[in-house]
């Protein structure tokens, strides 16, 4: 059978030639920020990428076609595009029926990047478990789809707005394998200390590709639990984090405001940083950039570090 999936051809001939490729997310660009500070900052994470020397390949749906590895024009589309659909990875084949564009979220992506046999995917942070989900059931699609997706995904970890001790249990219950990046803590997005320690560190590029190669060959042969995602959570510096009285601040007015107006669901998270936005006066969306830009360099220098490796 045909495979849905539609490759760019520099993606393509990078894989077949065993260089490294790093697979970015879309939903950041078609609904993070406006036009046209959205194509700068796509343009921005093609250059990162390709100057530590990886490929980059973005992730979007095009006109009901996955597409891995978007070309010019199709990243033009996404960036000015009013009203782009948010893809998860339960979305794609209903988006495939209709035949509409969207941005692609982390659970989509990796599941699309894995599919093409990409290795290594660069994202902001991570859904997780959020607050109030002992009554809500409300989890992100991301850690399940992580499960079962053998990448090293570069993060810094998830936003703090969601449970954290909650997401890191439940990463530990799918059998996801988290190491902190130079740091024995989770970090919480905006701040570098989510406040949950981590058992394992990597110190360098070289050592994440060892250890994605150490999973790969027990994936390979067969081992139970060994067939999902390596995260590293990849932390801001202590000059670029968000101020923690700001930060706590921020959390504390938004949680209430959303409470107030009955707001529930997935419309939680699109409320709270909208209002982080304005709260902290534009800081939060400054350390997000900080954040894509830090974890896109780290993520090529890691696909650079495997490709050496075979890995």
């Amino acid at each position: 059978m045909k495979t849905p999936v539609a490759i760019g051809e520099e993606v393509r001939a990078a894989l077949a030639a065993g260089r490294a490729v790093v697979a970015l997310e879309s939903t950041l660009l078609a609904h993070g920020l406006p036009y046209p500070e959205n194509a700068a900052l796509a343009r921005d994470l093609d250059a990162i990428v390709r100057g530590a020397g990886a490929v980059p390949a973005t992730v979007a749906v095009i006109g009901g076609v996955p597409v891995v590895g978007l070309d010019a024009a199709g990243i033009d589309r996404l960036v000015q595009t009013p009203g782009m659909a948010k893809l998860s990875a339960r979305d794609l084949a209903l988006a495939m029926a209709s035949g509409i564009d969207g941005a692609t979220t982390v659970a989509s992506t990796a599941a699309l990047a894995a599919a093409a046999g990409i290795g290594t995917f660069a994202t902001g942070g991570l859904g997780g478990v959020h607050r109030g989900a002992r009554d809500t059931y409300d989890e992100s699609a991301d850690l399940a789809t992580l499960a079962t997706t053998p990448l090293v995904v570069v993060c810094a970890g998830v936003k703090s707005l969601l449970d954290i001790p909650a997401t890191i249990e439940r990463l530990e219950s799918l059998n996801v394998a988290v190491a902190g990046y130079r740091t024995d803590r989770f970090p919480g997005f905006y701040r570098r200390d989510g406040g949950v320690g981590l058992d394992w560190t990597l110190e360098d590029p070289e050592a994440v590709a060892r250890a994605a190669q150490a999973r790969d060959r027990l994936r390979a042969a067969g081992v139970a639990g060994a067939g999902g995602a390596l995260v590293l959570a990849n932390p801001l510096p202590a000059e670029e984090e968000l101020d923690g009285a700001l930060h706590d601040a921020a959390l504390a007015t938004g949680l209430a405001e959303a409470a107030r107006r009955g707001i529930h669901g997935k419309a939680v998270t699109p409320f709270l940083l909208a209002h982080f936005h304005v709260a902290t006066g534009g800081e939060s969306l400054r350390a997000n950039l900080v954040i894509v830009r830090r974890n896109a360099h780290l993520a090529a220098e890691v696909a650079v570090a495997r490709a050496r490796l075979g890995a």
